[in-house]
């Protein structure tokens, strides 16, 4: 069962939810990220579509505006009788529930959805939050959940809802690929770990053809794990010997942040200039690479954004990852 966009750029068939959960419309007017919600989208406006599916009714004929379907305070009226051009400079008529990017983290497309997404994330989820503490675990959780939103914005096809926290968990998935990647020759069987790894990326890829699911959200929310992974978890172990690094790298869940705890962090605190003397030319390497990052995907963030309400250019063939349309 594949996700299929009809002559309509916000219809989907078939309308029975293989996820076993509600209609792509309450999924909407409960927040799903649904782009004629957020800006204006020019298909819709080229095809004069001023009615859909109401989302809490259970007739097949009655409609509702798109304010109604988007909810949460409504959007403004479509106007009419204006050019495309002309629309998209009315900043103050045009759709802007930015919330979309974040709320879908809580929704899911149904039982199925949610049952794979909570075995993720109550054995690898867990496990990775009882390394790294809460704290980090949170950070990574949802600004992956959240970038792979705006990803899945800017290059999924339009009229798709989108929902899940799968980002997130692809994002936390990155963190436990670089986990067993700084720590291969320690890992008992770190082949089996890395293959049961990639078969649930499969499986998740599979997924994300479904209606109400999204693949780029699953591409987004590993890229900024992985950029987060790099510079919040310890250095590679040969690196950290090259390096000179022997304090313990974070803290464990479970411990006091006492001095001992993290002492590099208590030392950068007490003695700010004292914690860089005698460093080695290798660490200040691995520091400006991590910095990098997070200048390039923080600059990768902005220009996504920028490309979602203002630019808005995309990818003839991008949708495949996500829909098959015919």
């Amino acid at each position: 069962m594949v996700c299929v966009l009809t002559g309509s750029p916000i219809q989907t068939k078939p309308n029975f939810n293989i996820m076993i959960g509600p209609s792509p419309y309450v999924l909407i007017n409960m927040g799903a990220r649904y782009q004629p919600c957020m800006h204006y989208v020019e298909a819709v406006l080229d095809n004069n579509i001023q009615l859909w599916p109401c989302p809490n009714s259970t007739t097949s004929d009655s409609t509702c505006t798109l304010s109604d379907l988007c909810g949460m305070g409504g959007v403004p009226d479509q106007p009419e009788n204006l050019a495309w051009k002309d629309r998209a400079t009315k900043k103050d008529q045009e759709p802007d529930q930015w919330w979309r990017f974040i709320t879908p983290i809580f929704l899911h497309a149904g039982l199925i959805h949610i049952g794979f997404n909570m075995l993720l994330q109550l054995t690898l989820g867990r496990d990775m939050e009882k390394e790294i503490g809460p704290l980090r675990f949170t950070l990574v959780y949802f600004a992956s959940g959240i970038f792979g939103f705006v990803l899945g914005g800017n290059y999924a096809a339009e009229g798709i809802s989108s929902v899940g926290a799968s980002g997130s968990l692809f994002g936390i998935l990155a963190l436990v690929m670089l986990d067993l990647l700084y720590n291969w020759n320690t890992r008992r069987s770190p082949v089996k770990d890395l293959l049961f790894l990639l078969l649930d990326i499969a499986i998740s890829f599979v997924l994300g053809l479904l209606p109400g699911l999204d693949n780029f959200s699953h591409i987004g929310g590993f890229l900024m794990g992985f950029v987060l992974g790099i510079c919040i978890l310890h250095s590679p172990q040969a690196l950290r010997e090259r390096i000179g690094v022997d304090e313990p790298p974070y803290a464990p869940a479970n411990q006091n942040p006492t001095a001992d705890a993290a002492p590099g962090l208590q030392k950068f605190v007490k003695q700010p200039v004292g914690f860089f003397k005698g460093r080695k030319p290798f660490w200040w390497a691995w520091w400006l690479v991590r910095a990098a990052l997070l200048v390039v995907v923080f600059v990768g963030f902005i220009l996504l954004l920028r490309n979602f309400y203002e630019w808005r250019n995309g990818c003839s063939w991008c949708h495949h990852l996500t829909c098959l349309v015919s």
